[in-house]
């Protein structure tokens, strides 16, 4: 057994990992009261943007939200190191809109630093975690490659590409968890050795290509919104200047060259076992896939402001150096283009997360907890958002309080959650709208409205947003109440209707008919009936703009929205009834041989979650609801 002087010191929380899922990981269990440690190989690339330089997207710019409105830091980081910002998806339902912040890379870094620095209850050591401490299957601590041992109540691993990473450039083979940076060895190993499964998975990255070697003038430019943000303590305008993206494509002639590098490609010879994102494939698995498109669209992403470097999106590759160069340099604007460097893919281990709790705490070790694409997901905003609910978590076991699970029809983060740990992983999990049955519910716009009593009751809301939040309530609560119960003369209003093509009305009608029209937007309205900017009251535009954004959703979708959340209600009944954890699942007949595997596998916490599980029929459900008295 280990004691105090087998140890540097002891925390109550190790971080292993300083990348999204690491830095949201230790910042809320630091927040949170925990003495936490944060182990990272190098302090100059917190929450390196190892591949695209962006946050946001479809799906993911509302999980970003949702860590603002918990009391992560990634929107607040994004917002202060935003070179473009683009709301997707205006021309489809409010569902659907979804922030994205092309960002500078290396300020994103280092606001991720100044931000962790600044915390009281955090502490800091650069090294590479070799082994884990684990003592009647508890971890009670960590070792590093420098000898250093430390002890831990918990302990939080994130590791990303890190373990056992290797990177593939062709045949060409390098260890390492990015380019330039060793790969981690001995975790992955003693896991399997106490009976975790392990997998490996694959994801690539384009080249990096010299902006000065570009023709801009021959693609498309594409420009950012004229305002916008990520969290919702922003403040007006844009801090730093904003960038143009540009777009061009590819042709016949650079498929043709791609083709001539398939013989030696890693991916296609079978050197490259693990399984590689589905949404998001290399530019020759695309040739090989689509064999029907004789072009696919680049996006050429700046890095940064004071950089000249540019990211080639969706031209990831793991081709030959000299087969990249040679099909970039027969695309529109790239013929003259030279590396930083070229595209490479990187090989890397994972966990299947069905070993884990809804906590994200592992069914065999306690109080061992894993966050980020260690779990088999992929990208920045899934990573950070696993790591805030691990950081919560952890410093919630040790303190002997009950977990924080969110639902499908309360967040994103919460879908992403449940289909890890319900359903597994087969390629690399994304996040997509389309994966959310409530999506009328989980906007972009309501994260705050849904979230922030969560995060201000957990210590991660500090009183001086909470009551802007408040406020902000209060001022929307009041609109609504205003629009649904006051009339608007038909004199008064006709001028409007008629100035947007609109049809006009014969007597006075409720502002909620008038706003109900597709064409009306409540911005426009205010000029026509000044009570209603009155009854918004005195705040910045930044936040007037949200308030008006928000009735007017929830007054054009209402009927939808109550509909939605009676359905999700009715499932919430079956996430009511518990199943004993270590239920005999062998004892029930009636099951299906199937389900009665999958169901002693994965060990459900109740019959919601077990409606989840890939194969476990609805007929099987029944034979659950009358064993469990229901």
């Amino acid at each position: 057994m280990f004691v105090l002087k087998d140890f540097i010191e002891i925390y109550d929380v190790i971080v292993i990992g300083g990348g999204h899922a690491g830095c949201e990981a230790a910042a809320a269990a630091a927040n949170m009261g925990s003495q936490t440690l944060l182990i990272t190989a190098d302090m100059t690339k917190f929450a390196a943007m190892s591949c695209n330089p962006a946050i946001g997207g479809i799906a993911k710019g509302q999980i970003v939200r949702e860590i603002d409105a918990l009391g992560g830091y990634t929107a607040v980081v994004t917002d202060s190191s935003s070179i473009q910002f683009r709301m997707l998806n205006r021309s489809k339902g409010p569902a659907m809109w979804s922030p994205r912040s092309q960002c500078d890379r290396f300020i994103f870094s280092i606001e991720w630093r100044n931000i962790l620095e600044s915390l009281p209850n955090l502490f800091f050591w650069q090294d590479m975690v070799s082994g884990l401490i684990v003592e009647n299957e508890s971890v009670v601590g960590v070792t590093t490659v420098l000898g250093a041992r430390f002890g831990a109540r918990s302990v939080i691993l994130t590791a990303g590409t890190f373990l056992g990473g290797l990177i593939h450039v062709g045949l060409s083979q390098t260890y390492g968890g990015r380019v330039g940076e060793p790969a981690s060895y001995g975790i992955t190993e003693q896991l399997v050795a106490m009976g975790f499964e392990a997998g490996r998975m694959k994801t690539g990255t384009p080249a990096r290509v010299d902006g000065r070697t570009m023709d801009f003038s021959v693609m498309h430019e594409q420009k950012g919104d004229s305002e916008g943000h990520f969290s919702y303590m922003a403040k007006e305008g844009f801090i730093l200047p904003q960038r143009s993206c540009y777009i061009t494509h590819t042709s016949i002639e650079v498929h043709e060259i791609l083709k001539e590098g398939f013989l030696k490609s890693p991916l296609f010879t079978g050197v490259i076992k693990g399984v590689g994102p589905r949404y998001c494939p290399s530019i020759e698995d695309k040739i090989r896939t689509f064999t029907d498109k004789d072009s696919h669209h680049l996006f050429i992403e700046p890095e940064g402001v004071d950089t000249n470097e540019y990211y080639i999106n969706g031209f990831s590759s793991s081709l030959p150096l000299e087969i990249q160069l040679k099909a970039l340099r027969r695309v529109k604007g790239l013929e003259k283009a030279k590396f930083f460097r070229p595209g490479y893919a990187i090989e890397y281990d994972y966990f299947p997360p069905v070993q884990l709790y809804h906590s994200l705490e592992t069914k065999r070790v306690e109080n061992l907890f894993f966050a980020g694409q260690i779990n088999g997901t992929t990208g920045y905003e899934e990573a950070a958002a696993q790591g805030l609910i691990a950081g919560i978590n952890a410093h919630r076991k040790i303190n002997s309080e009950a977990p924080v699970t969110l639902g499908r029809d309360q967040a994103y983060i919460g879908v992403l959650i449940d289909d890890l740990v319900t359903k597994g992983v087969d390629e690399p999990y994304r996040m997509f709208t389309s994966r959310a049955e409530y999506r009328i519910l989980l906007r972009q716009d309501n994260a705050d409205f849904r979230l922030t009593n969560l995060g201000y009751d957990l210590g991660l809301i500090k009183n001086e947003r909470y009551n802007r939040f408040l406020e902000k309530k209060r001022r929307f609560a009041e609109l609504c109440g205003f629009i649904k119960s006051n009339n608007v003369a038909a004199d008064t209003v006709n001028p409007f209707l008629s100035s947007i093509n609109s049809s006009q009305v014969t007597q006075s009608r409720k502002l909620s008919d008038i706003l109900l029209r597709p064409e009306v937007r409540l911005k426009d309205l205010i000029s026509v009936v000044p009570e209603l900017r009155s009854r918004v009251g005195e705040c910045t535009d930044l936040q007037m703009n949200e308030i008006l954004e928000a009735v007017e959703i929830f007054v054009k979708y209402e009927g939808y929205i109550d509909r939605e959340q009676q359905t999700a209600n009715k499932i919430k009944r079956l996430n009511e009834i518990a199943i004993p954890e270590n239920f005999d699942y062998s004892r029930l007949k009636s099951l299906s041989i199937e389900s009665r595997q999958k169901l002693s596998k994965i060990k459900p916490a109740t019959i919601g979650q077990a409606t989840r599980i890939p194969g476990v029929s609805p007929a099987d459900i029944s034979v659950l609801l009358v064993y469990f008295g229901r």
